[in-house]
C-alpha cells in the first residue's frame, strides 16, 4: 500500500503536465531562488548606518533545492551560524547541507566534494558559474574543479559531481558542523557503495549511496566538535559521481527506506524534472496577467518561498519523533510547527488556500504536540497557533479533532506554563506590566508587556471564534471580554500603546521612537505596535478620538523620520516610523481603509512593493523573510487581497499589481480578479457583478469561485 505522502507526490507529478507541457507559459521560470540572499546596505533604506561588522537581517533565504514543505532542503553553505547558511556576497562554499529554514538553525549533514584538498575545507566559486531554479541548484567549485548539481525529493537529496580530476575523488562529511548545535555525530560504511550515520542536536539520521565504489572511509575524532570524515572513492572513468542521500528524524533504517522509496533507481534528470513539475503545479494555481517583468518575477519568487516552511518530519512509513522524543506512527504527515509569531498574519492562510491538506496535517501535528505537552506549540512570542488554527477551521478545514484541539487552546489561554508567559497577571489585571527602568537599552530584558497584552487580546479573540462555532457561550463571552484588553495599554495623554507598572501607573521613562527587543515592546517601538487591534478596528479608532484623529496619527506614523541613532538589527527598512523589515506593524498600511481612505493605503503599499522588494540588484529584501511571512505579505498585496485579521474568513481588497488574476482554488473553482486601467486609487469593488459593501470580500469566493472587479482612478 502506498504511503499517503508518496501517493500525493505522484498525483502532483501526474497532474503537472497540465501546468507544464500543456501550457505555453511555465511559472517556475519566473522564480529567482536567490531573492533574499543578498544583504541590505543602503542606510537611506535601512534607517541607519550599519555598525561595523554587522550584516543586516534582510532576506536570510536559501537558493538550494526543495519540494514544497519538504524535509530535505539541499542548499550551499557559505557561513555557519548565519541565518540560512548562504550569503550572496561570500566567495567560498563550505558544504552543501540538507535542512534549512532561515532562522540560524538546522543546516544539517554538510557534504562537500573534494579533489586535492588543502588544510581547510571549502572552495571559491563565482555567481557566473552558479544557477538555480525550483528543485535544482548548480555551482562550479573552482578550487576542486568540480561541477556540482543538486536536486531533491521530499525526504532525499540527489548530488551529481563532475570532477575534472578523476584520480583523486573525495567527499567530505563535515558532521561536526551545522547552524544549530551539534552534540555528537557518527558515520560508518554500509557496504561497498554506501555510508550511513547520525548528527546529534537536531537528531538527524542519514543513509547515502554512491554509484562508485568506496576505497576507504577516513574518520578524524568521530563525535567531537573538531572532527570530520572523508570518503575516498575508487579510481574510475569519466562518469559523474552520484550521491543519493535519504534523511530521517527517526532512524538510519527509515532514512534508507525514504531514499529507496523516493529516489531508488531514478536518474538525476528524472528527479529534477519531477521536482520542477511539483512546483509548476503549485505555482500555476495562481496565474497573473499584466504587471512588469520584475513584478511577475517577484510575485512567483515570493509565492515559491511561501511554501518552504513548515517542514515535513515524518517518514514514508508514517513514523516520526514526537514532542516527548518517542517514535510514533500516524496516518497524517507530521510537520514542524509554523513560525507562528511571523506567519500567522498571512502565510498560514495562504498555505491553507493553496494546499489545505498540508494545513490540515500541520494542525494535526500541533494537536499531537498539545496531547504530549499539554499546550499547543507557540513560536517566539504570542500564542498565535490560536489564530492559525481558528482561521483554518473557519475557512472549512475541519477534518481534525476540533473539540480536542479547542480544549488545548483553552489551556494555552488560561493555564500558566509554556504557552503564554505572565498569563495569570494578564487575566487578573487585564494587562502585563513592565518595570520602570531609568536608562533602558535596546537589549534591556523585561516582559515586553505591551506587545504581549495586545497579542494575547487578539489570541483570545481567535479562540473565542472557535468557542462561538462550537456553541461554548460561556467561554466565548469570557474570551471576547478579554479581547478588549488591548485598550488597557492605550495612554490617551500620549496617544500611544504605553507600558504600565505593576500598580497600573504609566511607565514614566517613555520614548515612543526608541526600539526594544523585550522591554515594553517585542522588536518594535511604541509607534509600531500602536495600530495593532486587527480584530477590533472600530474600537481602536475610537481610542484615537474617531476617524480624523486616527488618520492624523497614521499620517504621522508614515512620515515622522526615523532617528538613525536608534539601531536594532532587525528593526529596519523604514517608511517614517513604520518598519517593513520586521513583522509587528505589517497590518498598519491597511488601516486607512477602515476610515474610508483606501487611496492612502494603496500609496504606501505601492511604495513598499515597488521599492522594498528586489532592492538594487533585484534580489535584496527589506527584511528577514521569516519562513515566508515577508513573501506572503507581497503575494497577498500584489493580488489585492490581504488577510487583515487572519482569523476571520474574509479578505481586505486593495488594488492588485496585475490586470487579471486567475486563482484555481483548492475546491476546483476559479476566482478571477480584474483591474482594468492603470489607476492606483480604489473607487469601487464589484463581486459577481454586484456592488460590494465595504472593502472586505468573503471566503466563500474560494469555495464557490467568482469574480472580483476592481475599479480605480
Amino acid at each position: 500500500m502506498l504511503n499517503k505522502s508518496l501517493f500525493a507526490l505522484m498525483v502532483v507529478v501526474l497532474l503537472a503536465p497540465v501546468a507544464g507541457r500543456g501550457q505555453t507559459t511555465a511559472y517556475t521560470k519566473y522564480v529567482n531562488t536567490f531573492v533574499g540572499t543578498a544583504p541590505l546596505t543602503d542606510p537611506k533604506i535601512l534607517g541607519y548606518e550599519l555598525p561595523k561588522g554587522w550584516r543586516s537581517w534582510a532576506g536570510l533565504t536559501f537558493p538550494g533545492s526543495s519540494l514544497p514543505n519538504a524535509m530535505v532542503q539541499l542548499s550551499p553553505m557559505t557561513e555557519y551560524r548565519s541565518g540560512a547558511g548562504y550569503e550572496y556576497e561570500d566567495s567560498v562554499i563550505l558544504a552543501f547541507t540538507h535542512t534549512n529554514k532561515g532562522h540560524w538553525n538546522l543546516c544539517n549533514i554538510p557534504v562537500l566534494p573534494l579533489s586535492n584538498p588543502g588544510a581547510a575545507f571549502g572552495s571559491r566559486f563565482s555567481h557566473k558559474k552558479e544557477s538555480a531554479s525550483p528543485g535544482f541548484y548548480q555551482v562550479y567549485l573552482d578550487d576542486y574543479q568540480v561541477n556540482v548539481s543538486l536536486t531533491s525529493t521530499l525526504r532525499a537529496g540527489y548530488h551529481k559531481y563532475e570532477y575534472k580530476n578523476n584520480s583523486d575523488r573525495q567527499i567530505l562529511f563535515d558532521l561536526a558542523k551545522a547552524n544549530s548545535r551539534v552534540s555528537t555525530w557518527k558515520i560508518e560504511q554500509a557496504g561497498t557503495h554506501a555510508v550511513q550515520g547520525f548528527q546529534g542536536g537536531e537528531n538527524v539520521y542519514f543513509y547515502a549511496t554512491l554509484n562508485t565504489p568506496i576505497k576507504n572511509l577516513d574518520k578524524k575524532d568521530e563525535g567531537t566538535s573538531s572532527g570530520f570524515a572523508v570518503v575516498h572513492l575508487a579510481d574510475g572513468g569519466n562518469s559523474p559521481v552520484e550521491l543519493k542521500i535519504g534523511l530521517s528524524f527517526v532512524s538510519m533504517e527509515n532514512a534508507r527506506e525514504n531514499l529507496a522509496r523516493e529516489i531508488g533507481s531514478k536518474t538525476f534528470d528524472v528527479v529534477r524534472k519531477e521536482a520542477n513539475q511539483a512546483w509548476e503545479s503549485l505555482l500555476s494555481s495562481i496565474q497573473v496577467k499584466g504587471g512588469t517583468g520584475k513584478q511577475r518575477e517577484m510575485f512567483y519568487s515570493c509565492l515559491y518561498r511561501s511554501f518552504l516552511w513548515p517542514a515535513l518530519r515524518s517518514d514514508v512509513n508514517g513514523q516520526f519523533t514526537d514532542a516527548k522524543k518517542g517514535v510514533v506512527k500516524a496516518d497524517f504527515n507530521y510537520y514542524t510547527e509554523p513560525s507562528l509569531w511571523d506567519t500567522y498574519r498571512n502565510k498560514d492562510v495562504l498555505l491553507g488556500l493553496v494546499t489545505p491538506k498540508t494545513t490540515l496535517d500541520v494542525i494535526k501535528s500541533m494537536k499531537d504536540v498539545g496531547d504530549k505537552t499539554g499546550f499547543i506549540p507557540t513560536f517566539f512570542h504570542g500564542d498565535h497557533g490560536a489564530s492559525s488554527i481558528a482561521g483554518a477551521y473557519l475557512r472549512g478545514i475541519d477534518d481534525f479533532d476540533v473539540k480536542g484541539t479547542y480544549q488545548i487552546l483553552l489551556r494555552n489561554a488560561n493555564v500558566p506554563g509554556r504557552a503564554r508567559p505572565f498569563i495569570a497577571e494578564y487575566i487578573e489585571k487585564g494587562y502585563i506590566s513592565d518595570p520602570d527602568i531609568a536608562d533602558p537599552k535596546v537589549e534591556t530584558k523585561a516582559k515586553a508587556g505591551v506587545s504581549k497584552t495586545l497579542e494575547y487580546s487578539y489570541d483570545d479573540y481567535s479562540v473565542a471564534q472557535i468557542a462561538k462555532k462550537l456553541g461554548d457561550t460561556a467561554n466565548y463571552r469570557i474570551l471576547m471580554a478579554r479581547s478588549k484588553n488591548y485598550k488597557n495599554m492605550f495612554d490617551p495623554a500620549t496617544r500611544f500603546m504605553r507600558g504600565r507598572l505593576d500598580d497600573g501607573s504609566w511607565i514614566k521613562n517613555f520614548n515612543p521612537e526608541f526600539p526594544y527587543y523585550e522591554y515594553m515592546y517585542r522588536e518594535a517601538n511604541a509607534w509600531q505596535v500602536s495600530f495593532f487591534a486587527p480584530h477590533d478596528m472600530p474600537g481602536l479608532i475610537a481610542l484615537y478620538g474617531g476617524p480624523k484623529g486616527f488618520e492624523s496619527k497614521l499620517d504621522s506614523f508614515f512620515t515622522k523620520p526615523w532617528n538613525p541613532r536608534y539601531i536594532a538589527r532587525n528593526v529596519e527598512t523604514m517608511v517614517g516610523q513604520y518598519c517593513q523589515g520586521n513583522q509587528p506593524d505589517h497590518e498598519a498600511p491597511f488601516a486607512y481603509t477602515f476610515i474610508g481612505k483606501p487611496e492612502k493605503t494603496q500609496k504606501i503599499l505601492d511604495h513598499i512593493m515597488n521599492n522594498l522588494y528586489g532592492i538594487g540588484d533585484g534580489i535584496t529584501l527589506s527584511g528577514m523573510d521569516d519562513a515566508g511571512e515577508m513573501s506572503a505579505w507581497y503575494v497577498f498585496s500584489a493580488l489585492g487581497l490581504y488577510t487583515f485579521s487572519a482569523t476571520d474568513p474574509q479578505y481586505l481588497v486593495t488594488v492588485p499589481l496585475f490586470d487579471e488574476v486567475k486563482w484555481k482554488t483548492s475546491t476546483g473553482k476559479l476566482l478571477t480578479i480584474t483591474k482594468p486601467g492603470a489607476g492606483r486609487a480604489l473607487t469601487s469593488i464589484k463581486v459577481n457583478g454586484k456592488e460590494n459593501k465595504g472593502y472586505f470580500v468573503p471566503h466563500d469566493l474560494f469555495l464557490n469561485g467568482g469574480k472580483i472587479e476592481i475599479s480605480t482612478r
